[in-house]
């Protein structure tokens, strides 16, 4: 070993020795609180939509490229739409950590107290869903109140989604019996091509006014829409459905579709997922929210979507704080997953702190007494040539040899220079044992 190493101000090894077990502490601490928050979330997610071609899917797909950018793949899964996504987020055996809920569609499930019971969080609501009715003009003189329903083949929408709930709840709130008309529960697309061949003298739809179908009947020759004149006391009567207007010129300025500003009533569509979602999956999906829904639509100003009202279900702690304070101040700085890593540790980092700061104490005495132990263990070799010297207990040779074995000895110790005091004082209490043995 180099004698610059060797004559240095501390030991390394008993640096070491010293320390070691306060970093294996600390390290088992810090695998424990990761263990226990789980702090990277998991690599794969099953996002609900709805039918095939419908908003819910484009929707979907949006979602699943947003994430896409953060190495979290998204694999849409198509339904009826939002009571079967709501089975599916209840159900284990088919999970589904997040869906599309559309305003209502738990009503006829569960009690409010049963609502807010539930295993399962909104995420924040993402657009309004205008209840659309579409009707033939050749079935209707005039068409303004729903009363004018019975007697007509009317679709309801298709079971599983959330249009035949509030249909349903629409009509028996204007006294219609399901035996005064002729209903069927077919998926939209069957329904839209119906209404145009004339198998139905009007329709149901509820979706966002991206929805193809709905832009394509807007534009249709001999497809009108039916206005809801009554649209602020279906909203006083039922909280999850809001007035709006749908402007004049929306559809088609050119062809000025609709002509005139149109009053509907709307549902709110939230996002939904399972309580046991992971928080990082949680913030991710509520910051594409905010990209995907917040421009201006036909129904809503730029910037009112996403939004934490309008939902049936407790919000999650995460999109709240979202909505509250906007994204963590870290992730406009770091990678996602480093300012993630940091955001849900740094509790459990300043708690482990706190425990290692009154264990950090013992360190200094235990390097103090591993180094001056090399020197002190011999203290008592050399007490008992002294003593064996004071009682004769062994021939005067022999105690010479015991002491030129231990100066032998501890002329090979090292230690930091700053116990070098320490060591030559051994010495030089070995050289007065030594004197006493050559007097003696």
């Amino acid at each position: 070993m180099p004698r610059v190493v060797r004559e240095t101000l501390i030991s390394v090894r008993d640096l070491l020795v010293a320390w070691g077990p306060f970093f294996l502490l600390g390290v088992a601490l810090l695998v424990v609180a990761y263990w226990f928050l789980d702090p990277q979330p998991p690599k794969k997610v099953i996002l609900g939509t709805g039918p095939e071609n419908s908003a819910y899917a484009e929707f979907g797909r949006r979602y699943q490229q947003e994430l896409k950018r953060y190495g979290i793949t998204v694999e849409l899964r198509n339904t009826a739409g939002s009571r079967e996504n709501l089975v599916l987020l209840r159900d284990g055996k088919q999970k589904v950590d997040i869906a599309f809920v559309q305003g209502g569609a738990s009503e006829t499930l569960r009690t409010r107290e049963e609502e807010e019971a539930e295993p399962i969080m909104s995420l924040g609501s993402l657009f309004f869903e205008p209840v659309w009715i579409f009707y033939r003009a050749e079935a209707f003189k005039e068409f303004r109140a729903l009363t004018q329903l019975r007697g007509k083949r009317v679709n309801i929408g298709l079971r599983g989604s959330g249009t035949p709930g509030i249909t349903m709840r629409l009509l028996r709130a204007n006294q219609i019996e399901r035996e005064e008309f002729t209903r069927s529960s077919v998926s939209d697309q069957e329904a839209v091509i119906g209404l145009i061949e004339g198998k139905y003298d009007a329709i149901f739809l509820a979706s966002a006014p991206e929805a193809p179908f709905v832009q394509m009947l807007l534009q249709t020759p001999g497809v009108r829409l039916f206005e809801f004149a009554q649209a602020e006391a279906y909203a006083r009567h039922y909280r999850y459905i809001s007035p709006v207007t749908l402007p004049r010129g929306v559809a088609h300025l050119a062809l000025d579709v609709p002509p005139r500003d149109l009053q509907l009533i709307a549902t709110t569509t939230s996002l939904v997922a399972r309580e046991d979602t992971h928080p990082a999956i949680v913030q991710l999906f509520v910051q594409a929210a905010s990209r995907i829904h917040s421009e201006p639509g036909w129904v809503s100003r730029a910037g009112q979507f996403p939004s934490a009202q309008h939902s049936e279900f407790a919000l999650a702690k995460d999109a709240e704080r979202y909505y509250r304070q906007g994204p963590p101040l870290l992730q406009r700085y770091l990678p996602f997953w480093f300012a993630n890593l940091i955001d849900r540790m740094w509790v459990a980092l300043f708690s482990i702190v706190a425990i290692l700061i009154p264990v950090s104490r013992l360190v200094p005495p235990l390097y103090r007494f591993r180094v001056r132990s090399r020197i002190f263990r011999w203290y008592r070799n050399l007490r008992l040539i002294e003593a064996e010297l004071e009682e004769n207990e062994r021939p005067h040779a022999e105690l010479v040899g015991s002491l030129d074995k231990l100066e032998q000895r501890v002329s090979s110790i090292r230690v930091p220079l700053a116990y070098a005091d320490e060591l030559y004082s051994l010495r030089q209490h070995i050289g007065l044992v030594r004197a006493r043995l050559r007097s003696a």
